[in-house]
């Protein structure tokens, strides 16, 4: 049986959380966790996993589902004998809005999934690292947590507390070998620049490759972040010789934020 490290990768079905489950797969047992089994599925059979992986169906923006989905990787540390040592809070929704038309529910959904969601996920899973002697927690954040874009508010201030408690929490870890940082990424080729591409067109009449485009144009480069892009560096984050990078905010945006 491999004892290679724990790592638990939240949205892993798809776009991030699946590249960052490539990356990580030399190094580390995997726990990939999201709402489509069938997806979790289709990673499993399609990467190469020498150290194995385990799939763990979960809605994390359900209080009900979470408490469900915390308590089987706890069966699972005790069955594997290790505790997760890497936390990769991936899963993330987003939601495209004027103020006027930005109702109580979206706000509510998007801080429970965005935020309260990896607050709960890393304050279990941190007295575990703290016992094992090292851990490692990247929060997948966004460029919209250091700056603003229009008809975002609700978006832009879940991620915008997601990099909040990411920076107190690192400077209290800051002592035990535990980091705990944020990546941001700019518009990243993900089913979330496609929904948002999909809105653009709808509301301006515009292609979606044109929608495409004008999303693009955010970056300096001129061109969508690819979902391997961030998982690299993700993946740098997660080792052990990244222990003196902590409370950071790296974005990853082509020189967007710059």
């Amino acid at each position: 049986m491999s004892n290679a490290p724990l790592a638990l990768i939240t949205g892993a079905g798809r776009g991030i959380g699946r590249a960052v489950a490539e990356a990580l797969a030399p190094t580390h047992t995997l726990l990939l966790a999201g709402r489509d089994r069938h997806a979790l599925e289709r990673v499993q059979a399609e990467l190469s996993l020498p150290h194995g992986a385990h799939l763990l169906a979960v809605d994390l923006g359900d209080p009900a589902s979470r408490s469900s989905f915390l308590a089987e990787v706890t069966g699972l540390e005790g069955q594997l004998g290790r505790r997760v040592q890497v936390l990769v809070n991936n899963a993330g929704a987003a939601h495209s809005a004027p103020l006027a038309r930005t109702g109580d529910d979206d706000w509510a959904r998007l801080f429970e999934l965005n935020c309260t969601a990896p607050f709960v996920l890393t304050r279990a899973l941190v007295p575990g690292m703290l016992a094992a002697g090292w851990g490692r927690v990247v929060n997948v954040a966004s460029t919209a947590a250091v700056k603003g874009y229009a008809y975002t508010a609700a978006y832009s201030a879940s991620k915008a507390g997601l990099l909040g408690w990411t920076r107190a929490l690192a400077v209290e870890l800051a002592s035990k070998d535990v980091t705990v940082n944020a990546v941001c990424p700019g518009f990243t080729d993900t089913d979330i620049v496609a929904d948002a591409a999909r809105n653009i067109q709808a509301t301006t009449g515009r292609s979606e490759d044109e929608a495409r485009k004008a999303l693009a144009r955010f970056s300096p480069q001129g061109r969508l972040r690819s979902p391997a892009e961030v998982a690299d560096l993700v993946a740098w984050l997660a080792r052990r010789a990244a222990g003196g990078v902590t409370g950071q905010a790296l974005a990853i945006d082509g020189g967007e934020t710059a």
